[in-house]
């Protein structure tokens, strides 16, 4: 039960920090909470399927890079999220890395706080 509230949980704050960053970003653009909640599903969904393929598949070039290439996938996505989804805009490659950035920024900090919450037992 705890973890379905925690899941409910970031998945509103989540919400919550995307429209942030389109009030701190004039590159990103989200329309309404509604479309902030679906557009943190996508972004949430993208990544948990389509992030580690595209890890293993870029390793060379994170390993080079010594891992800053993970940037460049954490911005693709962002950006693949906002191009499937009404109500969620982000104005090319480079909104997308630093909205990206902002937004795992506070993802950070959602999951700081959550961790607080609810502690595991």
């Amino acid at each position: 039960m705890l973890a379905r509230m925690k899941l409910l949980l970031k998945w509103l704050l989540s919400a919550a920090a995307l429209l942030l960053v389109a009030y701190l970003y004039s590159g990103v653009e989200v329309r309404s909470f509604g479309a902030a909640l679906v557009a943190a599903f996508v972004i949430g969904l993208f990544n948990v399927v389509l992030r580690p393929v595209l890890v293993v598949l870029t390793l060379p070039v994170t390993v080079v890079t010594v891992g800053l290439f993970l940037f460049v996938i954490n911005a693709l996505m962002f950006w693949a999220a906002a191009g499937v989804l009404e109500g969620f805009h982000v104005r090319g490659f480079g909104a997308a890395l630093l909205g990206s950035l902002m937004y795992s920024a506070l993802g950070l900090l959602i999951e700081s706080a959550l961790g607080g919450l609810f502690p595991k037992a």
